[in-house]
């Protein structure tokens, strides 16, 4: 990995066993760009600092979500959800991120969007089909993924609403809204 610092900085951040998945999206990510002809060192980035902050204080990462004036529906769903879009600015803050897709991949990584670049795909999706998970479909969706990064896409959105569904959990918007675009894309809308 080039950017070994990086990762050994999340080191700190985090239990061993988010650590090992973080290591494992990043290596993931970084096989997905190189096979979708996508910038692999932006996928590492992406990659090691997606979860920068997914064991920071709930009230710190409320209280960035109000003061960075980021979407105020953040906090009617699940605190879950706030280390992605708190993880982009910390990028931004700390690590001196500026590239705009990097940032996005972070903010998105966990609820998808409509329009996702490539990169957001990768690191959706990595996040997801790293080697250190295993549930249920995993092995599915990494083939799936090996296979057509946009059907890897929408194999992996779909999975994480219906387990959501399943578990009577909401689902925020932004992955409503990535679900539909990428089948209006894939032209599977019935008339």
């Amino acid at each position: 990995m080039k950017f070994e610092s990086m990762l050994l900085q999340m080191k700190d951040r985090m239990p061993e066993r988010r650590f090992i998945h973080t290591r494992g999206v990043a290596e993931t990510a970084t096989q997905l760009a190189a096979k979708y002809g996508e910038d692999i060192e932006k996928a590492e980035i992406a990659g090691i600092l997606h979860d920068s902050v997914k064991y920071a204080e709930k009230s710190w990462l409320k209280e960035i979500i109000i003061s960075e004036q980021m979407d105020p529906m953040l906090l009617n769903f699940h605190h879950e959800l706030w280390h992605a879009p708190v993880g982009s600015y910390v990028a931004r803050q700390e690590f001196n991120i500026e590239d705009a897709d990097i940032l996005n991949a972070i903010q998105y990584h966990t609820t998808g969007r409509a329009g996702m670049s490539n990169l957001e795909k990768i690191v959706y999706i990595a996040d997801m089909i790293e080697p250190s998970r295993s549930f249920p479909g995993v092995e599915v969706l990494r083939e799936i993924a090996n296979q057509d990064l946009e059907e890897g896409m929408l194999s992996c959105v779909q999975h994480s609403m219906t387990f959501l569904i399943k578990k009577r959990q909401p689902v925020f918007s932004d992955s409503f809204h990535c679900y539909n675009d990428l089948i209006q894309k894939r032209g599977k809308v019935k008339e």
